[in-house]
């Protein structure tokens, strides 16, 4: 029985180009989602578009001398463009600076102020005269309130790893101009998202989701403050209130209004309905899910809801949020500004579609993070698609064209290993659709090629080429190859969400006319592979990636972080105020060797370590996270440590003392004493 499906994935932010990352957390698990899902017979709407306001556009536009319509513009077209490549098969993608964004959300913002879940209120933020504009966290530093650490940043000290609000900073200037900055009172309208407790609370506790995002929804829930949803921009979606002049939405507040907008969009120009969108968003009976990363868990797993919730008009809540980690580049972040990316123009002109769709798919994040790497990558292209998959359509195809001219030969009498053939066959098919219907791309990904692996199997098992030489065996060897064809029928329906394209051409090469994707799953396992189709000359579906081609990326790789790493700065700050020898003397500097080390929860940048000093063991708390990456280089290292300082709790971790380290990250170095022995002073 076909049913509505509603697939939205996260709005990429148009303020830079996409990467394999950002593909890997949404964008290809829901394309492979909707795909599977038209196949099987849903009515399906795949919903996406850019996300384009926001306080780093208009800073990051302003610093390239346009303005933001422009910069968006560009990015916009960028993002579309990548897309496309990977054949991301979206029934729309839309942007939020298309007018019809700004009645849907300024009608959120009332209905949930009529409904008493807004409220204004006047507080200091940090505003730049020399600029003539308040500045976000991100774009603000200053002097630690707990370390004194010069150009610590607007939300966390980088040394010592404390968390503040950046009016806390002293002497607070602009990340940007080094303007100095002051407190300014400003009114803004904030959502009471902690009168949302118990519906929120009620509604997580009904959800099979993952554990780490029902683990990660439940805890925030408990925490949940006023938040505010305003901004002081000329740049975004106008506050609908007379008193509200100057103000816009934040960003985070209009950006997921943006599935709804972007499906109004789509009923008025592809549908030419303009009530085509209730269908979908007004219908409790619509099957809802959500594409997300991981760092946008708490957006769509709390914040859209609970928005959604004090509406007056009854939009679908999300039913389904399958949430992946973190997708990274040769065991680092993927980073533009610091040269760990892959040139995508490049990357096209060398590689297909189908080859990193099914490389990512077959590593996808799903419960933890993953990466891509390009021997991994040179593996899945000629081990798996090229050996298993291609070999298996060629060999076949070549076989049944020399031996019966292309036409499909008929099933004989059945031998037992001909049955048990086929039987196995439907068995995996049945386990890729289960894998797909519960968002496991990685396990699909491996049963397809089991799949193949089992034809290739048989193939060699059954021997045709002996039975070719036989008049007397041509019945037994029509049946091994209509048992032959009968997997590649399968194995083009089941691989088509991953490999389209591929998909596509093997249905072709099989005979048939209309597109793979116009047909239903379960009339092709029905039905199987006709006998009027007449078979066509294989054709070469996927090229070996040679060593050298691997080779030349990799160190293309290392060339753009070398080129990227940043340079000594020119101007070096003065030193400090003199010091009487006797306050030095107070530090008590030690050799500690660090023996384990561990993320603390809720915290990107904070570590823990537990760290030796021969008399006793400590806990040390450090913000050392983003410039350690592999934490395991870590373990075993003999370091320098400050011992004597009060103890200070932070994120819930009390810290007996501080790490010292050389830089920022990602370029951070310890202070490595390798000669010393746990607990020797330093001096």
């Amino acid at each position: 029985m076909s049913k509505k499906v509603l697939i939205t994935a996260a709005l990429p932010y148009a303020n830079g180009p996409l990467h394999f990352g950002h593909i890997a957390g949404a964008y290809l698990p829901a394309d492979c989602y909707a795909r599977f899902q038209r196949l099987v017979g849903h009515d399906v709407l795949y919903i996406c578009g850019s996300d384009e306001h926001g306080v780093p556009i208009t800073l990051n536009a302003e610093m390239a001398g346009r303005t933001p319509q422009e910069h968006v513009d560009i990015f916009h077209h960028v993002i579309a463009s990548f897309f496309k490549q990977l054949r991301i098969s979206f029934d729309h993608y839309s942007r939020t600076t298309w007018d019809g964004h700004v009645h849907p959300t300024q009608q959120f913002f009332l209905d949930l102020l009529e409904n008493g879940y807004i409220e204004p209120k006047v507080t200091e933020q940090l505003f730049s005269p020399a600029d003539n504009r308040f500045l976000a966290d991100r774009y603000v530093v200053g002097i630690c309130p707990k370390c004194h650490t010069e150009n610590a940043r607007g939300d966390e000290c980088p040394t010592c790893g404390a968390s503040y609000e950046a009016t806390d900073l002293k002497n607070p200037r602009s990340k940007l101009t080094g303007a100095e900055l002051v407190l300014k009172p400003t009114k803004h309208w904030f959502l009471r998202f902690d009168l949302f407790k118990d519906k929120l609370t009620n509604w997580i506790k009904k959800k099979h989701w993952k554990s780490n995002v029902v683990n990660f929804a439940q805890n925030y829930i408990d925490d949940l403050k006023p938040r505010a949803i305003t901004r002081d921009s000329d740049w975004g979606i106008p506050v609908p209130l007379d008193d509200a002049e100057g103000k816009v939405f934040y960003v985070w507040f209009d950006a997921p209004i943006g599935y709804i907008s972007a499906t109004m969009e789509w009923a008025q120009k592809v549908k030419n309905d303009p009530n085509a969108w209730e269908k979908y968003w007004l219908d409790p009976d619509t099957h809802y899910v959500q594409f997300v990363g991981k760092d946008n868990i708490p957006f769509h797993a709390i914040f859209f809801p609970a928005m959604v919730m004090g509406q007056n008009t009854p939009y679908k809540l999300v039913d389904e949020l399958p949430a992946n980690e973190f997708y990274n580049l040769e065991g680092k972040q993927f980073s533009k500004s610091t040269g760990w990316y892959i040139d995508l123009e490049d990357f096209f002109k060398k590689f297909s579609p189908d080859q990193i769709r099914y490389a990512i798919a077959a590593n996808a994040p799903e419960s933890q993070d993953s990466e891509f790497s390009w021997k991994d990558f040179q593996m899945r292209c000629n081990t798996e698609l090229l050996g298993k998959y291609g070999n298996l359509i060629n060999r076949v195809l070549v076989f049944t064209l020399k031996h019966f001219e292309g036409e499909i030969p008929s099933f004989g009498k059945m031998a037992y290993e001909d049955e048990k053939f086929l039987e196995e066959i439907e068995e995996k098919a049945k386990a890729i659709y289960q894998s797909y219907s519960h968002f496991q791309l990685r396990k699909a990904s491996q049963l397809i090629m089991e799949l193949a692996t089992l034809g290739n199997t048989y193939f060699d098992a059954k021997k045709p080429w002996i039975a070719a030489k036989d008049p007397k065996l041509r019945g037994e060897l029509g049946t091994t190859l209509a048992c032959s064809l009968r997997i590649l029928n399968v194995l083009a329906l089941v691989s088509a969400p991953i490999i389209p394209e591929t998909a596509e051409k093997l249905w072709k090469l099989l005979g048939y006319e209309k597109l793979l994707s116009t047909y239903h799953w379960q009339d092709v396992l029905e039905q199987g592979l006709p006998k009027t189709h007449t078979l066509k000359t294989p054709e070469v579906l996927f090229q070996k990636v040679e060593d050298e081609m691997i080779a030349a990326e990799i160190e293309a790789l290392k060339k753009r972080a070398e080129l990227s790493a940043p340079k000594p700065q020119k101007e070096i700050p003065p030193f400090k105020q003199l010091l009487d020898f006797e306050y030095f003397q107070q530090l008590d500097l030690r050799v500690g060797q660090i023996l384990s080390v561990e993320p603390v929860p809720k915290s990107k940048k904070l570590l823990k370590l537990e760290v030796d000093f021969g008399i006793e063991k400590r806990t040390i708390v450090s913000g050392i996270a983003k410039g350690f990456p592999d934490t395991s280089v870590l373990i075993g290292k003999k370091a320098t440590f400050v011992v004597n300082l009060k103890p200070v709790k932070l994120m819930g971790v009390e810290s007996q003392g501080m790490l010292l380290v050389n830089g920022e990250a990602p370029r951070m170095e310890l202070l490595e004493l390798s000669n010393g022995f746990p607990g020797e002073t330093v001096s």
